[in-house]
């Protein structure tokens, strides 16, 4: 079962929610909460991760599939993104009232540009774990590495450079925030072509400096859309991973 759901008044603030079939009445389920990439660009949507949503269905979760409000339409970017990010989340609580879903066990999920969502989030809402596959958790950075590649995603989000709005890309970068007790678990393909695993190894080495639970898993002979791939061992490495988190 899969259903539209809104989270909010804009055309891009809804979530699509499926069940696992054959739900034993009286049961609650563990949800994954998903957040789609496409460095936070409007051509992209959730149907990218849907195959996931499916797999993790079939493996006994609920999953909360988020759409968001992109660049290139109204609301996009800094602050709208990140807004709809925290909102689709917190809308958890309403899904528990109608569904058989436990709030208690809350996984998020995103890759590379949901990835950085997931992990921005960590630091704001109560969850059990917060899972990043090929995250982007240094905007500063990656906009250092869009400049040398002539692309201006991380510009576009933000609405303009580093130096023009240091606070902002502080407050937006997930390695500046302090997740605390969050368990965070990052997984980075060493082929990354798209996102440096070295972004991943930063935000771990700083978060686990200050003592605080991230951890990195660098898979062998993966790229960034292994990871999205249901049939890769990327995939079922991450999904047997968030399983086990919901347990």
């Amino acid at each position: 079962m899969n259903t539209k759901l809104n989270y909010g008044n804009e055309p891009s603030q809804f979530g699509i929610l499926r069940l696992p079939e054959d739900v034993e009445e009286g049961s609650r389920l563990p949800l994954v909460v998903m957040f789609h990439g496409g460095f936070w660009r409007a051509e992209y949507g959730l149907d990218g991760i849907s195959p996931l949503a499916r797999d993790l269905a079939q493996r006994g979760c609920a999953t909360w599939n988020v759409e968001y409000r992109c660049v290139g339409e109204t609301g996009g970017g800094w602050p709208g993104t990140f807004d709809d990010a925290e909102n689709a989340v917190n809308f958890v609580p309403e899904l528990a009232k109608k569904y058989p879903i436990d709030p208690a066990r809350v996984v998020i999920l995103g890759h590379s540009a949901g990835g950085h969502l997931a992990l921005w989030l960590a630091s704001r809402v109560t969850v059990r774990a917060v899972v990043a596959m090929a995250g982007i958790p240094d905007l500063t950075r990656m906009r250092q590495t869009e400049k040398q590649l002539g692309e201006h995603h991380v510009l576009d989000l933000m609405g303009g450079e580093p130096e023009e709005f240091p606070d902002r890309y502080k407050e937006a970068s997930p390695v500046e925030s302090k997740p605390g007790r969050t368990l965070c678990l990052l997984f980075h393909g060493d082929r990354d072509v798209d996102v440096p695993v070295e972004q991943s190894i930063e935000y771990c080495r700083r978060h686990e400096a200050l003592g605080e639970n991230a951890q990195l898993h660098v898979l062998p002979d993966t790229d960034h859309f292994d990871l999205i791939d249901p049939r890769s061992a990327a995939w079922n490495t991450v999904a047997e991973t968030v399983v086990a988190l919901t347990k």
